[in-house]
């Protein structure tokens, strides 16, 4: 371990700079006292205090380089260390799962002194699952790569979530995510763009080939948290799910390049599930499923659970997703969806924009959902409900449990290249309702559809809607485009302020 690794420097009027406390020697406590006392006074003690480590000749500092480095953050930290001081080593081939837990667990000793974070410097950092701690910020350097074992055996296997009742890919246990945290406040993964590569290949030939026992691990999953931000990353080839955070609140997922191949299965790319104040944004996804699924449980096991999804908003989000929809709702949604805000949408040869997924014995409701500003190209349909999706979790569903959907609000699409504009298919004796599409302009494919608005048991109006909606979605007339309103109102996930932070660190 290095003697000497870490400095960080903070924003707060108080304190300017903060030597880390794993340093070969302390400063002496007048030093603290006076950059408590005053920020220049701070970085003039700070100023100096550096020269002195530089030349003290303990060992020799000749060849050592500050670097620091900024990044935005809910939350600074006081405390700092790197995985390389925990016997990490960053060659692509060396397992690390030790030394970032080892890190890790170091740290958490400071969630009460000003939180820590864990650096990841440049290197292929090959690493099993790790489990964050509270108050912690993990970031990854502009050319670091997490590399996701593809051992199976480096991924503990932990209880399937309540609200769904088993896997998703198997019945019982499932394999714990790579990046994973459990009851936990203020967590911060962020970085320069660093690269978390879950190596997925693998996963996808055992899962297609029947030869997995267990659920597949996602890349990041945060269970029964408050004040998660995850950012500023690029995280390619999921063994399934890219970023999942369920039973959580809080919850900002920000700038994020998300890669997969598009016929790879399940890899969608963010998925809040029971979540509160959720805000997705500038975002750039290609998939091989859903770019974002907003989801709230399975059949009866989420109907016991009883935790919604409610108050997200979704912005600026750039999807690419042949087979699936670029913003899905459900199909797991038996805890109800609610008060969903999506807007300045574009994607890319994809088979939906929005999509509804559920089925008799889903239960549950989706509703308030709010859409406007989509530009669409090359799309299968634009608006898709599906009242019939399946797929349930045991035979043990109740088939009187029926899904509420109700005050679907679409306008300012315009989309070009599509084979069909809508599909949409209620449920016999219990319709979608509420349903409201306005300002739409659909350019239709070579290889269009006769039938271009195929609609049952569903109900709404239309107001300058090209091509001619259905007729169980009547038309209003020009004029008549605020009918379907988009809140003007903030949620609360949009008073959470971001700051920026700043850390030094000798390389």
């Amino acid at each position: 371990m290095s003697h000497i690794e870490y400095i960080y420097c903070t924003d707060s009027p108080s304190v300017s700079a903060i030597i880390n406390r794993r340093t070969w020697f302390s400063a002496p406590m007048e030093l603290w006292t006076s950059a408590r006392r005053s920020k220049v006074i701070g970085v003039r003690v700070v100023l100096v205090y550096l020269v002195l480590l530089c030349t003290i000749g303990v060992e020799s500092r000749k060849s050592s380089k500050w670097d620091c480095f900024e990044y935005a953050a809910v939350s600074c930290r006081v405390h700092s260390a790197s995985v390389s001081d925990f016997g990490g080593v960053g060659d692509g081939t060396t397992v690390n799962t030790e030394a970032f837990q080892a890190a890790i667990d170091h740290l958490s000793q400071f969630s009460s002194e000003g939180g820590s974070l864990l650096y990841v410097p440049p290197g292929r950092w090959l690493t099993g699952s790790f489990n964050l701690t509270s108050y912690f910020t993990l970031y990854l350097d502009k050319d670091a790569v997490l590399l996701g074992s593809q051992d199976e055996s480096e991924y503990p296997l932990i209880e399937p979530l309540p609200s769904y009742g088993r896997g998703r890919d198997a019945d019982g246990a499932r394999f714990s995510s790579l990046i994973f945290g459990n009851n936990l406040t203020d967590v911060v993964i962020t970085g320069a763009n660093g690269t978390i590569d879950g190596q997925g290949e693998l996963w996808w030939t055992k899962f297609r080939a029947g030869e997995l026992n267990h659920t597949r691990p996602y890349l990041i999953e945060i269970m029964f948290s408050t004040n998660i931000q995850i950012s500023n990353l690029t995280l390619i080839n999921s063994p399934s799910w890219n970023v999942h955070p369920v039973y959580c609140s809080n919850v900002v997922v920000q700038g994020l390049t998300i890669l997969a191949p598009v016929r790879s299965p399940n890899t969608d790319g963010i998925n809040p599930d029971s979540c509160t104040n959720t805000k997705i944004q500038d975002c750039y996804i290609v998939s091989g499923d859903d770019c974002v699924a907003v989801k709230s449980g399975w059949d009866e096991y989420g109907i016991a659970f009883g935790m919604p999804t409610k108050q997200v908003v979704i912005r600026r989000l750039t999807c690419i997703s042949p087979t699936s929809a670029v913003i899905a709702l459900g199909s797991e949604m038996s805890g109800g969806i609610e008060d969903v805000r999506a807007e300045d949408i574009t994607a890319i040869d994809s088979e939906s924009g929005v999509r509804i997924k559920t089925a008799v014995g889903r239960g549950g409701y989706v509703k308030d959902i709010y859409v406007r500003g989509m530009t669409l190209k090359t799309m299968k349909w634009v608006f898709w409900m599906t009242g019939n999706y399946g797929s349930h979790p045991d035979n043990n569903y109740d088939p009187n449990a029926i899904p509420v959907i109700q005050n679907i609000n679409y306008r300012d699409v315009v989309a070009e290249n599509v084979t069909m504009a809508a599909r949409l298919e209620g449920i016999a004796g219990d319709p979608f309702t509420g349903i409201c599409i306005s300002n739409v302009t659909i350019g239709l494919a070579r290889n269009r559809k006769k039938l271009q608005w195929n609609c049952s048991d569903v109900a709404g109006i239309t107001s300058e809607v090209t091509p001619k909606p259905c007729d169980l979605l009547s038309d209003q007339g020009p004029g008549k485009i605020g009918a379907c309103n988009y809140p003007e109102d903030n949620l609360p996930i949009e008073n959470m302020e971001v700051q920026t932070c700043s850390s030094m660190l000798v390389t």
